[in-house]
């Protein structure tokens, strides 16, 4: 490996703070996870508290050292969004304690899940508050600022005809097409995907807070690293493997050796998608809109809610291998994966080349 991809002092330093709170915390949090699985308390806390853990780690790793992710000098300490990230971490430690609440109450009660949801709406508008406020120069410095609009606007198009495609051809392979076009013939498809819009702004937080530790932190550092296909691929490998006390207490418990299989298929294949919108636009809200209309379109496509608790067979894993496989595994083959991992700019960097021409 050549000396110029090895991470540096502070990279290495990030590093732990970053691995410490999204990986540390998150498989410590299972623990409890568990316990509430096993005595059939209402869980559904605890996945919503865990998408909050990458952002927090990337924010305390640069509140510490003073430095945004691939930069070794101090010179940018002036441009730390300080405050939005001192309100995300204090938001994420209480989403962590809403996953506590239902301990304390009979079995069968969801006010964990309840106060949880208020939370993250009230919180969601003060992040964006805090957010405004930073300025276009910290906004910018930390990758936190809109580029690109036309081209973010096109990738975030794509997606949305392409998981709708996707739905129609899983269907269509299953044989229950007669019962799913009356469906797309009431206005309740339509409806519901317009309804997602406001609810972006209310719910952002949450998947601002995987992708910005995803795509905004590791991606560019696994790519430094170990190249830019290579480091993708690797994402979305560190990136199923998070989900892993999810897929043991949550998502399909009985079925949790598929669950982690299908969570390695979809965040691999995925998340070249993802990487692909990000080295393209060097928008991070981009990859962030698309992880909330990846998690959220399910409902308006097939007007189904139903996200734990169900059977989950090997012949689903194969079916998600190949369709994914299909669809979103030759987007390696696009030209931003043929640039030089030393030719990419460190986190940020496009959008504050963005904030230099206005």
């Amino acid at each position: 490996m050549d000396t110029e991809n090895r991470l540096s002092n502070i990279e290495k330093r990030q590093l732990k703070f970053f691995l410490l709170v999204a990986y540390g915390f998150t498989f410590l949090m299972g623990v409890p996870l568990g316990i509430a699985y096993n005595l059939g308390l209402d869980t559904y806390p605890f996945p919503n508290a865990q998408m909050f853990y990458p952002a927090a780690g990337v924010m305390l790793a640069c509140l510490v050292t003073g430095r945004r992710p691939g930069r070794e000098t101090t010179e940018e300490r002036g441009t730390l969004p300080r405050r939005f990230f001192i309100f995300f971490i204090v938001f994420t430690v209480l989403m962590a304690l809403c996953c506590f609440i239902n301990f304390a109450l009979p079995s069968g009660s969801a006010m964990g899940t309840t106060i949880q949801s208020y939370g993250i709406i009230g919180g969601s508008v003060l992040a964006w508050i805090f957010l405004l406020a930073a300025g276009k120069e910290r906004r910018a410095a930390y990758g936190l600022r809109w580029s690109r609009t036309w081209l973010s606007l096109l990738m975030l198009l794509l997606f949305v005809a392409i998981y709708i495609a996707r739905s129609f051809l899983s269907v269509a392979l299953s044989g229950q097409m007669a019962g799913y076009l009356p469906y797309w013939q009431t206005s309740a498809p339509y409806i519901l995907m317009a309804v997602l819009i406001p609810n972006f702004f209310l719910s952002f937080a949450a998947f601002f807070g995987e992708e910005y530790g995803w795509r905004y932190y590791l991606q560019p550092l696994l790519q430094k690293r170990f190249g830019l296909i290579r480091g993708t691929i690797l994402l979305g490998v560190v990136w199923g493997l998070w989900h892993l006390p999810l897929d043991l207490f949550f998502y399909s418990p009985g079925y949790a050796i598929q669950s982690i299989a299908a969570h390695q298929v979809t965040c691999i294949t995925l998340g070249v998608f993802f990487a692909f919108a990000y080295m393209s636009t060097g928008n991070i809200w981009v990859p962030v809109i698309l992880h909330f209309a990846n998690n959220n379109l399910a409902v308006a496509v097939s007007g189904t809610t139903q996200i734990s608790g169900y059977a989950l067979g090997w012949m689903d894993v194969l079916v998600s291998l190949v369709l994914n496989g299909i669809i979103f595994l030759p987007f390696l083959l696009a030209r931003v994966f043929r640039r030089s991992p030393a030719a990419e700019s460190a986190p940020g960097e496009k959008s504050l080349e963005t904030a230099a021409e206005e």
